[in-house]
């Protein structure tokens, strides 16, 4: 029973990460496992492209085994404890690293494969996760190893790679007609993907959106151009845009969202290569998680919204609570209790955090005054302005100023 809760819990994991696993009995048939449909397009020996079976019968006790395929597929297996005798786990497949556009060329030479058909070889490795050695997926694949063998020194971890790729891996003659299914499977799966990763960042959830990020490859990206990083670039350009329809989704006002568009859009066309797209679109993703964090009103009424709106649009204005029930036609009583039990602070401690916040910034960054600093953000003032920020920092402007230089040097 406990074994069973723990690799339920495993599964889920691996699943949320889009994660093949499964359990199979030692003697069960693995055809196509690990090259997930890439015998479609070669022949190759049995020497160079070993079966599961074979492995698995050879899978001894309290080892952790890493198996890899000539076409450069991986899957991670074990045995399962004695209670579950004559049982493997099998998790994968999967990729160690993404393939650029130029290693394509040069694997598709390897395995024979003629250029009318490196777009269905692109098609295939596309769909693999991607995950490194230094990935939170191994580590979290070795959790679960360590607690089901009690302990880390209780198991080994064995890594089986095929030698080169030899002469006898070839085209196949005849190649059967292109499937139309598995076109569809890949498309219904990208944009299952992307609508899962568009509600994590509506909701402000960084850490789900990381985690589905994590076996993420731009090699799934259809090629539509010849220049590769034209293609990803447009395709940035596009997730932005669902990103923007994500935060608003999120309950977050175009204000806020127009602004960290904006920024992206210009920055994608300063992106200089493939390579670095990758870690340009997870930063996308936690840039949007952040905003929908920080500035999400979902559940706010209008008139509160628009209060919001109004303090964050210009920290220097008349931010008094009659002023801003005057601008909606409110009741300053009927605005106040309202913002209270929605945000859960007055709108007099609304404004001084807000306040505050943007000094904390401008101390920590520029050289301003403090006095100027204070008129920056609304305090007219300085004394009633380090009053308040020490109520609330705990320091005065000053002292917050000196130890973050201190901190920096």
């Amino acid at each position: 029973m406990l074994y069973d809760a723990q690799r339920q819990f495993f599964q889920k994991t691996c699943e949320k990460l889009r994660v093949r696993v499964a359990e199979l009995r030692q003697n069960a048939t693995t055809a196509g496992w690990l090259s997930n449909g890439l015998e479609y397009l070669v022949q190759a020996s049995e020497h160079f492209s070993p079966t599961l079976e074979e492995r698995f019968a050879a899978a001894e006790e309290n080892v952790l085994y890493r198996a890899a395929d000539a076409f450069g597929c991986c899957v991670l297996y074990l045995r399962l404890p004695p209670t579950r005798s004559g049982m493997m786990l099998v998790i994968g497949p999967y990729l160690e690293r993404p393939l650029g556009q130029e290693e394509l060329y040069e694997r598709a030479e390897q395995l024979h494969i003629s250029s009318n058909q490196l777009a269905t070889l692109e098609t295939y490795y596309g769909r693999y996760l991607v995950f490194p050695e230094d990935s939170p997926f191994y580590a979290m694949v070795e959790a679960f190893a360590e607690h089901i063998w009690r302990g880390a020194e209780n198991y080994t971890f064995c890594d089986d790679r095929p030698e080169d790729f030899d002469e006898s891996i070839r085209q196949r003659d005849h190649l059967p007609a292109s499937d139309p299914e598995m076109a569809m499977r890949m498309m219904e799966e990208r944009y299952a993907f992307e609508a899962e990763l568009m509600d994590a960042v509506s909701k402000g959830l960084t850490h789900k959106a990381e985690m589905l990020f994590s076996g993420f490859s731009t090699a799934a990206f259809e090629r539509r151009l010849t220049d590769p990083l034209r293609n990803l670039k447009n395709y940035a350009i596009i997730t932005n845009t669902l990103l923007r329809k994500a935060a608003q989704d999120g309950g977050v006002h175009p204000i806020y969202i127009d602004s960290l568009s904006s920024e992206f859009a210009r920055r994608i066309e300063q992106v200089p290569e493939p390579a670095a797209m990758q870690a340009f679109l997870l930063e996308m993703f936690r840039s949007y998680c952040r905003l929908v964090r920080k500035h999400s009103m979902r559940g706010y009424s209008q008139p509160v919204q628009k209060t919001v709106i109004r303090i964050d649009s210009d920290l220097t204005a008349d931010l008094s609570l009659s002023s801003l029930a005057e601008a909606q036609g409110i009741n300053a009583s009927y605005l106040s209790a309202l913002f209270r039990r929605e945000t859960g602070e007055t709108v007099t401690d609304y404004v001084n955090r807000k306040r505050v916040e943007l000094a904390a910034h401008l101390l920590s960054t520029t050289g301003l005054q403090v006095q100027t600093v204070a008129q920056h953000c609304g305090f007219a003032d300085v004394h009633y302005f380090t009053k308040v920020f020490k109520k609330l920092t705990g320091e005065t402007p000053r002292q917050l100023r000196e130890r973050r230089r201190e901190n920096n040097r």
